[in-house]
């Protein structure tokens, strides 16, 4: 075997075990990659949290709470959410879900509230899910409970909605923690969202801002302007200069159509 033989199979062999390490590099870091997804879909949709249709404060909204089941052993059989008492709901339905029957529960809060001029002294407290036997969440399962409430409170107000979920084995996991800014998420961490400026409260603000400052002098010169040209009559003399202008038109016209005629003629 020849010196340039030698050298192709040396330089074949290592283009070969560099691509095996360039691919092996690739796969690893593919799986981590792949891994890390994993890990933080699966915590993010092991979290009981709701999904607001609108925060508008003063309004009506929609409220969906995503559950998932998480025990590995037991199925999940009854959820029941906590609503405020501070800011409370003076208006509570729920969306009809199959094979689960809802039950809403009135109590006395801990202190009248006043909402829209009215005193209210009792609201709406609890909103409980059971399941029957057919429908309980099994493992790797999930189900959503929608509820209409209003109406909402002020803006910047933080609506915090615990829950409770009940296990076929007899756990109870109660999603009821605060969140802290600048710390970790806690184990089981309370559904809430934050109220934002109702509808009426931007329409106002963008007329407001919008809206010129008029000059009443301006205004005021502007419109006896227009009245007096809107008033102004026509006089006699204006008639006559009309007349005498249209009798000079015609006059022009005439002797141009005769000098017309006298040049076709020669």
């Amino acid at each position: 075997m020849t010196t340039s033989n030698i050298r192709a199979l040396k330089s074949s062999a290592l283009k070969t075990r560099a691509l095996k390490t360039s691919a092996l590099k690739t796969a690893t870091v593919a799986a981590a990659a792949a891994g890390l997804m994993a890990l933080g879909v699966g915590s993010a949709s092991a979290h009981v949290h709701v999904d607001p249709a609108s925060t508008s404060a003063g309004g009506f909204s929609q409220l969906t709470f995503r559950v998932p089941n998480e025990s590995e052993t037991a199925k999940t059989i009854k959820v029941t959410v906590t609503l405020p008492t501070a800011t409370p709901f003076t208006s509570v339905s729920v969306k009809p879900l199959d094979g689960w029957t809802a039950k809403i529960t009135e109590a006395a809060l801990p202190a009248p509230v006043t909402v829209e001029g009215a005193k209210i002294t009792k609201a709406a407290a609890t909103v409980t899910w059971t399941a029957d036997a057919a429908h309980q969440l099994g493992q790797h399962e999930y189900q959503t409970f929608s509820i209409s409430v209003g109406r909402l409170p002020e803006a910047g107000t933080t609506v915090a909605l615990p829950a409770a979920q009940t296990y076929s084995d007899g756990t109870v996991v109660n999603w009821n923690q605060p969140e802290t800014a600048g710390q970790a998420e806690p184990e089981h961490p309370v559904p809430s969202f934050v109220t934002t400026a109702g509808a009426d409260e931007h329409a106002h603000a963008a007329a407001a801002s919008a809206a010129p400052v008029a000059d009443t002098a301006t205004a005021d010169t502007a419109a006896d302007t227009a009245a007096a040209s809107s008033t102004t009559p026509v006089t006699a003399a204006d008639n006559t200069f009309g007349i005498a202008g249209l009798g000079a038109g015609l006059l022009g016209l005439a002797a141009g159509t005769a000098a017309l005629l006298r040049t076709r003629k020669r």
